[in-house]
């Protein structure tokens, strides 16, 4: 049968490669991690063939992670320029690439971005599927489907999503339950298109025994998609929503017996007030495995600095039980995202993660935070720009206003409280 998967070794008490690499960057016993995997709590992706990859853990007791969106599209078709976004994306410290790519040679860019990437990968196959056959999406057969994502597990794609919860049942309820802003998943509508064009059943949920095989043979961890993710606050939580949840929670327990990994994806557009309902509703519909959701964006007014939106509404979400952000970049709604809006997007969804980990208390969190308050008390501004999330931005801040005195800040100059306050209670020898 070939090596086991990340999650039947863990079931014998095994330590693969991949698992040792997360214990060496998460604070969490070998014991501790190996329970979670064969419980599903803790997925590993690691498809057998991505070489480069440095395993990195997404679940329960783990820093919160997060996801880059990148890839080429019709209009935006420059193959360099998203490789060196891959690259800058690394640099930034993402913890996993999700290639989207819908034009052009789609394998040859999955497959370089595969063999850069020491994080993980992560892929959807129906786009590519599109993209491929340059075929009417009805016209797409099932086997074509499949030879698609049997390539993305050759290529060394370490996680797919897929929208195998969108089925017929789920359809009625949102026929039945009318939406302000329909069906804004990509993979959703184009599944959607196809079952309705075809009055057939969703052919990754007819056949998902077989997507569970080639899971298991390149050891590939799914991705639940939610096809019926909310695309507006009006949408959320609604009966289609909860339909297609409760779907992918049934779907979670067959991969399981089949010793694959799953993650749960989420929303997508959520009131506030929402947030933490969504957090509990999907941890125990579906039993605990890890969640990945895109925001969730809060307010749908504010184009342009949905990066901020969704970091309010991550940094929630993930407190509250989630564990893998997707970014959202401010051209989100708008346009492809260049290479500074990717950053602005991972800056806001690491900022969101590290909040979410201290409230949680992920182990070690907070010695950041602290290491940096004491850099500040110490006025030692090298010490602050090396602790910042991003020191490339704090350097320009601090050049582009220098104060007469080198050891304070233009804000305040001499009356500089934190050099006051050390000099009354440190130098003086006073005591709080």
């Amino acid at each position: 049968m070939g090596m086991p998967t990340q999650m039947a070794a863990a079931k014998k008490g095994e330590l693969t490669r991949a698992m040792q690499e997360v214990l060496a960057a998460e604070r969490i016993s070998a014991e501790n991690l190996l329970a979670k995997v064969a419980a599903g709590q803790i997925a590993i992706p690691a498809n057998r063939n991505h070489h480069s990859l440095v395993g990195g853990g997404v679940g329960t007791g783990l820093r919160t992670k997060i996801n880059v969106n990148l890839g080429v599209s019709e209009d935006c078709c420059n193959v360099e320029a998203e490789l060196n976004k891959v690259r800058r994306a690394i640099e930034l410290k993402t913890d996993a690439i999700m290639d989207l790519s819908t034009f052009g040679d789609t394998r040859a860019f999955r497959q370089r971005t595969v063999e850069i990437s020491p994080v993980m990968i992560g892929t959807v196959p129906v786009y590519d599927a599109v993209a491929r056959y340059g075929k009417e999406v009805a016209q797409i057969t099932v086997d074509d489907f499949f030879d698609v994502v049997r390539m993305h597990a050759e290529d060394g794609v370490d996680f797919m999503t897929i929208h195998a919860g969108l089925t017929r049942t789920a359809v009625e309820r949102l026929r039945a339950n009318p939406r302000l802003t329909h069906v804004v998943s990509r993979g959703g509508s184009l599944l959607l298109d196809w079952m309705v064009s075809n009055d057939k059943e969703n052919p990754f949920f007819e056949h998902f025994d077989r997507l569970l095989e080639l899971c298991r043979e390149y050891d590939v961890t799914l991705s639940l998609g939610d096809g019926l993710r909310p695309g507006s606050l009006h949408d959320a939580t609604d009966a289609a929503q909860i339909q297609e949840l409760i779907i992918l929670g049934e779907l979670t327990k067959r991969c399981w017996a089949a010793d694959v990994q799953v993650m749960i994806e989420g929303p997508g557009h959520v009131p506030l007030n929402e947030v933490v309902a969504n957090m509990q509703i999907e941890k125990k519909l579906c039993h605990g495995a890890p969640f990945y959701v895109l925001g969730p964006i809060v307010t749908d007014v504010a184009p342009g600095y949905d990066h901020i939106t969704s970091a309010i509404g991550g940094a929630l979400a993930a407190a509250s039980g989630a564990d893998f952000l997707c970014y959202v970049t401010p051209a989100e709604h708008l346009r492809l995202p260049d290479a500074q809006d990717m950053k602005d997007g991972i800056v806001a969804a690491r900022i969101a993660a590290h909040a979410a980990d201290i409230a949680k208390g992920i182990p070690g969190a907070i010695d950041w935070d602290n290491a940096m308050s004491a850099a500040r008390k110490d006025l030692d501004w090298q010490r602050m720009f090396d602790l910042a999330l991003d020191p490339e931005k704090a350097r320009e801040y601090r050049a582009s206003s220098q104060p007469i005195d080198q050891e304070v800040c233009t804000m305040c100059g001499d009356l500089c409280a934190v050099k006051r306050s050390r000099r009354i209670l440190e130098e003086q020898g006073a005591t709080p």
